[in-house]
């Protein structure tokens, strides 16, 4: 297991994760830090604050559960009960964003993500960014100080891909920018990523209230 900080720019992101593997099916991220007090966000009608900036928030990366792998028969899950929706061969993790600055911010739509490695001083995407989730629609989301909100990412296995077609490598980051932002913040991770383009290995949803740990976002 290790842990990262990283911080890149004017970009105020901390983000510190550790991670473990469990077999071949499940990926296991342990989070080293969190909000001492998780408390809720909020969904607003109408934007009555200022859009959360880069340098407010906090991102921190939680695990919410493994499908089983394809023709293994096997489910990795929390032990939070919601294993039996999982899909298989598909891990989620929830993507967490804490207010850290002392004014309410707002939040709405999705975040861009994609596999990364190498950060931001010669770094390089690998494979297509995560497409969007429409199964769950935008809504503005209000962040007051100390409030978390988060988004659900599913990332499929290489596997499920023809080889020739994927060309599986290892990503070490993900690459993580708010709505209607341009600088990203890098978050630590090591998890199997097609690096040609074309086949959709990352998904993501849309902002949500609520902290998202572990398996509350899970559909």
């Amino acid at each position: 297991m290790g842990s990262a900080v990283t911080r890149y720019g004017h970009i105020a992101w901390r983000v510190t994760a550790a991670v473990a593997f469990a077999g071949t099916a499940a990926l296991a991220v342990a989070l080293s830090r969190a909000p001492a007090r998780p408390e809720h966000a909020s969904l607003s009608s109408n934007l009555t604050s200022s859009p959360c900036a880069a340098s407010g928030l906090e991102a921190w990366l939680g695990l919410a559960a493994t499908g089983s792998e394809p023709g293994t028969g096997t489910t990795t899950s929390t032990g939070t009960g919601t294993s039996d929706h999982l899909e298989p061969g598909r891990t989620y993790y929830t993507l967490e964003f804490t207010n850290v600055s002392a004014r309410a911010c707002s939040l709405d739509g999705y975040p861009r993500v994609s596999a990364y490695a190498g950060g931001l001083a010669g770094g390089t995407q690998i494979g297509s960014a995560a497409t969007w989730d429409t199964s769950v629609q935008p809504q503005p989301v209000t962040l007051a100080p100390g409030q978390t909100a988060h988004s659900l990412l599913r990332v499929t296995s290489t596997r499920t891909f023809l080889p020739t077609a994927c060309a599986q490598v290892t990503a070490s980051e993900l690459r993580v920018t708010l709505p209607d932002q341009v600088q990203p913040s890098f978050v630590p991770i090591h998890v199997s990523a097609c690096s040609k383009r074309g086949p959709e290995f990352l998904s993501v949803q849309p902002i949500q209230p609520r902290a998202g740990v572990p398996g509350a976002a899970i559909p």
